[in-house]
């Protein structure tokens, strides 16, 4: 019976996954996301049989049914993330009703920032509002019927502002070549979930999985030729002096520390 829930869980979240397809594409375009789906490159309306989140796609090669014109894989990228992501939530939070939808739904505004960051190099302002919502729901249920003292509530709210003012310093320092003011913005809410410890560990970690990956894609772009690497869900080509949306790895960081309970300090004193 247990696997029926972990299966209904992904397939759930591939279900979530492909309507936060639709909103990564339709945000800030003035387009509905009640809109019909339709082929982005001849207009065709997409039947329900082409909108089977993931299965479609497959069948389909990647391919639109009418026109055969290239599906970009981050549809599919972005239903499997999803699907994964709540698995992972029902796998932790399966014993609180409240906390399970408030983290599905937390996970969710997590990958639209995620993917939207990546090909937009911008973080909406309107889903750090909506991930903020849901962190300060997540201190009120702490506080209210989750063993949350008044203490530890403020102290969270500290660690995340803290955490926000360091790359806000890093912003205001640099001029916003090295970050950008987004990144503060989405610190404060990631923040929320964490206290002091954690808070330190999400920005150490961000920094470590964001220099990983920089050695990376310097390493393939000695493999490529220049102007052809991409980042997943990006929608334009990495060259060597390429600016690197930093949210994912701060995204990435806070996933490792809050979802995984990885530690700095018990790393580094191990």
């Amino acid at each position: 019976m247990d696997y029926f829930w972990y299966v209904a869980a992904f397939l759930f979240g591939a279900i979530i996954g492909s309507f936060l397809n639709v909103v990564i594409y339709r945000l800030h375009t003035g387009k509905s996301v009640n809109g019909h789906s339709h082929c982005l490159s001849c207009g065709t309306g997409l039947r329900w049989y082409e909108l089977v989140p993931m299965l479609s796609y497959l069948v389909l090669r990647g391919h639109c049914r009418t026109c055969a014109a290239w599906i970009p894989v981050r549809y599919l990228l972005v239903e499997l993330l999803t699907a994964g992501l709540f698995v992972l939530v029902w796998h932790i939070f399966n014993d609180s009703l409240v906390l399970l939808v408030l983290h599905a739904v937390l996970v969710s505004v997590l990958v639209v920032i995620l993917v939207y960051d990546l090909r937009h190099m911008i973080i909406p302002d309107v889903m750090v509002v909506a991930l903020t919502s849901v962190a300060l729901v997540y201190l009120a249920y702490g506080f209210f019927g989750g063993g949350m003292t008044g203490e530890e509530v403020v102290v969270h709210i500290i660690s995340a502002a803290g955490a926000a003012l360091f790359f806000a310093a890093f912003w205001l320092v640099s001029g916003g070549r090295w970050m950008g003011l987004g990144d503060a913005k989405l610190a404060l809410p990631l923040g929320m979930f964490l206290g002091v410890s954690g808070a330190f560990s999400m920005v150490v970690f961000s920094f470590w999985i964001g220099a990983v990956v920089s050695v990376i894609l310097l390493l393939l772009q000695n493999v490529y030729q220049a102007g052809t690497t991409r980042l997943p869900f990006s929608s334009t080509p990495l060259r060597m002096k390429s600016e690197i949306p930093f949210a994912p790895f701060l995204i990435l960081g806070f996933l490792l520390t809050y979802l995984f309970h990885v530690d700095i300090f018990t790393i580094l004193l191990f």
